[in-house]
């Protein structure tokens, strides 16, 4: 774990670091579970891969197990803070990486929040990856004709909620000229990327999403 700057204040993060030196630089945003082990796992599979990766802790030392208790969390999250936290993450990284150029790629609330950060630093964030995300807080209505990343999505094809979402991201970024590659997979859940819920888990479709995400930041990231 680092403690980085964040609003005249310090936010801490789970930080993994590839072998040798530099590393494309990913910001990683958790679920509504908070920064839990599943999170901190991805980092290091990022760092393995080449990248380095931040998760910052948005709920600040708090994170849970329990769907009830994660709505609670969620839905406490005082969402300006959450993007000055982000945006903190994003100098961080940027400047162990020794450029300006930053990826993110966020999970459920996740996702909704790594679009959200793409749209207030479109001067960072280069490319963005939103697995199964949507924006659960109501009256935030971004202005995407600020974001300038590449966006890629990654659904399942039972997953109603975010396939919606996507769907409609989709119609909206096109209409305005952006990039954005939607990708669906057949018989998937929502969340079927954590493979710490079994439940819901999909090995095929997750390897899938993962090695076009690698791609799709390998190709973007400078």
């Amino acid at each position: 774990m680092i403690e980085f700057a964040s609003d005249g204040g310090t936010v801490g993060g789970y930080l993994a670091t590839p072998a040798g030196d530099g590393g494309q630089a990913v910001l990683v945003i958790q679920e509504w579970w908070g920064l839990v082990p599943h999170i901190e796992d991805l980092c290091d599979r990022l760092a393995e891969e080449g990248f380095l990766a931040l998760a910052p802790d948005l709920y600040h030392g708090e994170s849970t197990t329990e769907p009830d208790e994660a709505g609670k969390l969620m839905m406490g999250l005082r969402l300006e803070q959450a993007l000055k936290d982000m945006s903190g993450a994003v100098d961080e990284l940027a400047a162990r990486a020794g450029d300006q150029e930053v990826g993110v790629i966020g999970f459920c609330m996740g996702g909704g929040l790594a679009l959200l950060l793409a749209v207030e630093r479109p001067d960072a964030v280069k490319a963005c990856v939103s697995f199964y995300g949507a924006i659960p807080w109501e009256g935030v209505d971004p202005d995407w004709s600020a974001l300038a990343a590449p966006v890629q999505v990654h659904v399942g094809d039972k997953d109603e909620w975010a396939g919606n979402y996507a769907a409609g991201l989709e119609e909206s970024l096109g209409e305005l000229g952006k990039e954005i590659d939607v990708y669906r997979y057949e018989g998937a859940d929502h969340a079927f990327f954590n493979d710490t819920r079994p439940e819901v888990y999909d090995a095929g479709a997750a390897d899938s999403a993962f090695q076009l995400t690698l791609g799709f930041f390998r190709d973007r990231l400078g």
